[in-house]
């Protein structure tokens, strides 16, 4: 049923601000993990005493793709050098995970789903032929010990079946051999079913659950549209399904669910954690991809380009473990927490605050993103996300040159040797869609290429609007955007060591004190949206490249009870303690502290 594929990074080479990104991600903690951090720079599926489970699987599968698409030579050879490693350890019977044999009935085998899956991205940014096999062989041998009973799933490997698909889909084009659907189905036997668990959503508990957690539920999302070929079952959007009942109890304002770790309910002072943000964009990607409905793109976009940078640190040395939308302070809490079963400093910035699966996961993200700008299948080429690139694939290249989603002028420069049609994804909230100039009905642009030299540029307006959310609050959105009152602060710089693990500047700790006011209120309407350009920090927070000026107003809002550092879920009152003034809102990723969700003000 997979109506797009996706292209490669050897296809697909990043641009404009896309290109900024992701060389400040390859010169910040991304890039340089496996010098700093012991449970990569010391894990034992290279050799050395630390972590051998998720994190070096984890890290790898974002470092990869950002090492390809940078076509950055030096962090190319750091990536074979640890793909090298990992397959010198393979065993005879084609076990890889670094564990003796002794031990492999209670090593939790999420870590040989994960590696699998990183395996295959290796493949189709590298084209290394040795993969092909180390995967058949890994795989083999798990259906092997599954089938004889001698391993079975449990834990996260239980909870996270589906992981196994993306190598098992790679695994059927190539060979597509029977035990390939005797294993998906011993995957699908064993491995939870989210339909249980379904009335555990609607009542959130500060109880810890696989059930609930929050990223097992954001790569559950994909699994009916990665499994059913294999599993030979009709597709029957499950997806959609569960995203509804999970946005209705704990739905956020950019399109996740609050997870602090588990479903915490709706709230903007819950948070969500950083590798449930990476997994869904994933999940959404490949959505698009199987199902080709564009309510997975729109949704990937707000996640993309407004909770993945408001988690992490400008240069990108720094991420949280869980951000919330009404965010005035990331200062560590003492006695109590207000996180669902997460520690005191879950909300800091670092190097691996609360837990580091963040630390080693986060890295996909953009670099995921950038691969799924465009998409093919059957002589079409679709442009999933309007993102700075270029793209070169069987005598056709095309060039889009973007400031989208902060602008809406897209321009595409195609050349080719061979006629395709050519489709061009427009958000549903797009308005007064113009090509080349001329007017043209605001939906889905379907263009037949022929051979040589074409230009296209396309442009449409994203109005300013009050979405509206729980608690009688709203949010400023335009378009995939969402804007948010900035919060002033001064950083505390925190280097210490724990555990072995050194933090030192880069890549220490940092609390944000606030310094500015943020007990607003709007009141009024009257929104100017000022473009400034994006400089070479796309989501800077000191330049943002577009702002909104709206009209508000103090209120008594008041803090949560027992934390002095956090704002109370809805303000005490909506009267208004202050005239109307301009003020200036930024977007929801340039802003590290700050109020989203807030009510309007009393007449």
């Amino acid at each position: 049923m997979n109506k797009w594929k996706l292209f490669t990074a050897k296809e697909i080479r990043p641009a404009g601000w896309m290109l900024n990104q992701l060389e400040i991600q390859a010169k910040g903690l991304s890039g340089n993990l496996h010098k700093v951090w012991p449970d990569v720079r010391d894990s034992a599926w290279i050799g050395g005493e630390r972590e051998g489970w998720e994190r070096v699987p984890y890290w790898l599968d974002g470092f990869i793709p950002l090492a390809y698409l940078l076509e950055d030579e030096e962090m190319i050879a750091v990536a074979k050098k640890y793909i090298d490693a990992i397959l010198s350890k393979q065993e005879e019977d084609g076990w890889i995970c670094p564990c003796k044999k002794s031990q492999r009935a209670v090593y939790d085998t999420w870590a040989l789903q994960l590696i699998t899956k990183t395996l295959t991205v290796y493949y189709e940014c590298s084209g290394d032929e040795r993969i092909p096999e180390v995967i058949y062989r890994v795989l083999k041998n798990y259906y092997e010990l599954l089938k004889n009973g001698e391993i079975k799933l449990f834990h996260w490997g239980k909870f996270r079946w589906f992981e196994t698909f993306i190598a098992l889909n790679f695994l059927k084009e190539k060979y597509d051999e029977e035990w390939l659907g005797e294993l998906a189905r011993i995957l699908k036997e064993q491995g939870y079913d989210y339909n249980e668990a379904v009335e555990l959503w609607k009542t959130p508990l500060r109880v810890w659950r696989y059930k609930t957690h929050i990223v097992n539920l954001a790569m559950m999302l994909k699994a009916e549209a990665v499994s059913c070929d294999l599993l030979g079952g009709e597709y029957t959007d499950t997806a959609e399904k569960f995203r509804k009942i999970l946005d209705e109890f704990n739905g956020t304002v950019y399109e996740s669910f609050t997870g602090d770790e588990c479903l915490s309910g709706v709230s903007p002072v819950q948070g969500t954690e950083l590798c449930a943000i990476v997994e869904q964009m994933y999940s959404y990607e490949l959505l698009f991809a199987y199902t080709g409905d564009n309510r997975w793109a729109e949704r990937l976009e707000v996640l993309a380009f407004n909770a993945l940078p408001a988690t992490l640190s400008e240069d990108m040395w720094a991420h949280q473990y869980d951000q919330l939308s009404n965010q005035i302070a990331c200062e560590k809490f003492f006695m109590k927490t207000p996180f669902g079963t997460n520690g005191p400093s879950a909300h800091l910035f670092g190097l691996e605050p609360n837990y580091g699966c963040c630390t080693a996961n986060f890295s996909q993200g953009f670099p995921k993103l950038a691969l799924s700008a465009f998409m093919h299948g059957d002589n079409k080429i679709i442009n999933a996300l309007m993102l700075p690139c270029r793209l070169n694939y069987g005598g056709v290249e095309i060039e889009l040159k973007t400031d989208y989603p902060f602008e809406n002028k897209v321009q595409y420069a195609i050349k080719t040797d061979k006629p395709f049609d050519f489709i061009i994804r427009i958000p549903s909230f797009a308005e007064n869609l113009k090509i080349n100039g001329k007017n043209a009905e605001t939906k889905d642009i379907e263009l037949h290429i022929e051979k040589g030299e074409t230009a296209i540029e396309i442009e449409f307006e994203t109005p300013v609007c009050l979405k509206e959310r729980p608690n009688s609050l709203y949010t400023l959105k335009k378009g995939s955007l969402l804007f948010s009152v900035p919060v002033s602060y001064k950083k505390k710089k925190r280097e210490y060591t724990r555990r072995g693990v050194e933090r030192k500047f880069p890549y220490c700790d940092y609390e944000y004190i606030p310094k500015s006011a943020w007990n607003y209120a709007f009141c009024g309407g009257d929104f100017s949206v000022n473009y400034n350009g994006v400089g070479e920090i796309p989501f800077s927070e000191s330049k943002p490249p577009v702002t909104v000026k709206a009209n508000m107003c103090k209120i008594y809002w008041g803090h949560r009870r027992y934390f002095k550092t956090m704002c109370a879920k809805i303000p005490k009152s909506t009267r208004s303690l202050s005239a109307p003034k301009k003020i200036e809102l930024y977007p929801y990723g340039c802003a590290k502290l700050r109020m989203t969700e807030l009510p309007l003000a009393d007449k």
